[in-house]
């Protein structure tokens, strides 16, 4: 019964979405140029506000160009796993892909600045929006993409991640010390573990579900949301709000069918991903965590907000694994990031 409510709550959001795109959109765009037809692929499950935005895009590219531009959208990874889409995005077998950025580290090692615990915060957000979107870190990665033959799409929304456990009450810090903790192909997100006394495994997304209800692994870091639309929530017990490091699902296309596609159809794709964009990050993206963490409470499952003197112990217990990647994340790097963490009047 609880299940299907959050679903109809789901539908009225993506209703919701449907009046949005026709506003974002109402002013279309004469195109010109050739029919076009592009897959994209990503992990996301149904219903997940990134799904919503993917979705949304492919909409938004349709009212532009009159129907003459139409995304075919594969969800859920049904066409392999974070690493199996982006490397058919760079081999060309993929027009578009989706990946979390903590597996997309594997292809542009740098995003693993944003793996670094606490380098960011919830309170600072727009300013991180606007550097990456259009400022000096869309401009570092956008070099770096481009190196590994990828052109970066859309930025989309993830969250911060918090941990889960499936047996052991997480009460304080403390008690995260010995969960096998299932982490992504980030090498940042194991030594987090590793800081916090926990014991890493690193397993791809579609493997965690299995992992989680056979015991090869007894807990995670992940959004309230992601979990809850993937139905972890009938296996977890235990949350912990620790906010620990950020995530995006970036959208990136092969650089070279990129380069090759008509300016108006490249200017439509992007003005899309611009409009899709915002309303993920202000509309579905808050309001899904809300109603995921709301959830997750009425089914059971404890979550527990730590104090003020527990988030400084979890910065101070995690702050070496920063040096262990100096030579991975430069300080150029971290003072880009650095940079949009602070008020700017």
């Amino acid at each position: 019964m609880k299940r299907s409510l959050f679903h109809l709550t789901v539908m009225a959001l993506a209703v919701a979405c449907v009046f949005a795109w026709g506003g974002l959109s109402s002013a279309r765009a004469e195109y010109t140029g050739p029919r076009l037809r592009f897959r994209l692929a990503h992990p996301c499950p149904p219903g997940h506000h990134t799904t919503l935005a993917f979705e949304m895009f492919g909409d938004i590219v349709a009212r532009k160009s009159g129907n003459k531009i139409k995304v075919h959208v594969f969800p859920n990874a049904v066409l392999g796993s974070d690493v199996v889409m982006i490397k058919g995005a760079q081999s060309g077998g993929l027009e578009m892909a989706v990946s979390s950025s903590p597996n997309l580290t594997r292809f542009v090692p740098s995003l693993m600045v944003f793996d670094l615990p606490y380098i960011t915060s919830p309170e600072y957000q727009k300013n991180l929006y606007a550097s990456v979107d259009h400022g000096e870190l869309r401009t570092y990665f956008q070099k770096k993409f481009n190196e590994v033959g990828l052109e970066p799409i859309m930025f989309c929304e993830y969250g911060y991640r918090d941990f889960f456990s499936v047996k052991k009450p997480i009460r304080s810090v403390e008690d995260l010390a010995g969960i096998v903790v299932r982490t992504t192909a980030s090498p940042v997100e194991t030594e987090v573990a590793k800081a916090l006394g926990m014991r890493p495994k690193t397993l791809a997304w579609g493997e965690t579900h299995t992992a989680l209800r056979e015991g090869i692994v007894e807990g995670e870091g992940n959004t309230f949301s992601f979990l809850l639309n993937a139905e972890h929530e009938d296996l977890l017990k235990y949350g912990f709000i620790s906010r620990h490091n950020y995530g995006m699902q970036i959208l990136s296309a092969n650089r070279q069918w990129w380069e090759r596609l008509d300016p108006q159809a490249r200017r439509i794709i992007r003005e899309a991903a611009d409009e899709a964009l915002k309303y993920q990050r202000e509309v579905l993206a808050p309001q899904s965590e809300e109603q995921a963490r709301r959830r997750f409470e009425q089914d059971g499952i404890v979550v527990v907000q730590p104090t003020d003197a527990m988030m400084d112990e979890m910065r101070r217990k995690t702050r070496p694994v920063w040096d262990i990647f100096r030579r991975s994340v430069t300080q150029e790097l971290i003072d880009l990031v650095a940079e949009t963490q602070h008020d700017r009047r």
